[in-house]
């Protein structure tokens, strides 16, 4: 068994209150990490919380933020460092897709997924960073798209925002090494989700959700969508001193679909 030893540990992941944010602070905190979480919905934050707390008798703190919201943020953050005393793991988690043609994005379209997806990496990041510094470690884990990579039709913003966020991973890897903090993305698709379950009850499908998910499992290479729990994994490896020699990474889990949106 390859121990983590993340014992002890702050995480703290955006859009933690269901998918694969939830699948992600559960593991966390499986593996001893207290663990703060946040979203907009303050009954689904709080029910993920006891959920998690139930099934590992961990620490976890839950905290009703907007991550599009600097003051959100702040609080959010302020709040994790009282109760903890610092953070050693943050996971920019929070996003949904936001595929359009480009003569149908519209100005406030842009301006949301931006502000979602890049801004709120950015200004986590900004707030974590100091407390990284003066530890000399830290893991920061950014939650992106393989289209960030290799953009297709009908994909902006979110192909853009995400190709940001993977250009402001490697950039940060570079300025945080020499304090010892790393920094990396894991591009994901194909993973069975909340969003992927609203895509779902969208489609009318008259199968059920594990049916619809086969069905669309065909077409990845590995021949399955992929389970939250395997996101949950790779970041937890990534958080850990396991992958101490790894900063910078783009690291895909797609069930081998490719660089494509």
């Amino acid at each position: 068994m390859l121990e983590l030893n993340l014992e002890g540990q702050v995480a703290v992941v955006t859009g933690g209150s269901e998918g694969i944010g939830k699948a992600i602070a559960l593991k966390l905190a499986e593996e001893g990490c207290r663990v703060g979480i946040c979203a907009r919905r303050q009954d689904v934050l709080e029910a993920a919380a006891e959920e998690i707390r139930g099934a590992t008798d961990g620490q976890v703190l839950a905290v009703q933020a907007d991550v599009t919201q600097q003051e959100d943020l702040a609080r959010f953050l302020g709040a994790v460092t009282d109760a903890f005393g610092g953070v050693d793991i943050l996971v920019n988690n929070a996003g949904r897709s936001e595929g359009h043609y480009f003569e149908e994005a519209t100005e406030e379209i842009w301006q949301g997924d931006f502000a979602l997806k890049f801004w709120a990496a950015v200004r986590c990041s900004r707030l974590v960073i100091p407390q990284m510094k003066e530890r000399g470690r830290g893991a920061i884990i950014n939650i992106t798209h393989p289209g960030g990579k290799a953009p297709g039709a009908n994909s902006v913003p979110t192909s853009v925002s995400r190709a940001a966020g993977i250009a402001f991973t490697k950039a940060l890897s570079k300025d945080m090494a020499q304090h010892g903090i790393r920094v990396n993305t894991v591009c994901l698709t194909h993973i069975k989700s909340a969003q992927g379950v609203r895509a779902w009850e969208a489609s009318g499908s008259a199968t059920s959700y594990e049916d619809w998910c086969v069905e669309h499992g065909k077409g990845v290479p590995l021949g399955r969508m992929g389970e939250a729990s395997e996101v949950a994994d790779l970041v937890a490896f990534l958080g850990s001193e396991r992958a101490a020699f790894i900063t910078g990474a783009s690291v895909n889990i797609d069930g081998g679909s490719g660089d494509t949106v």
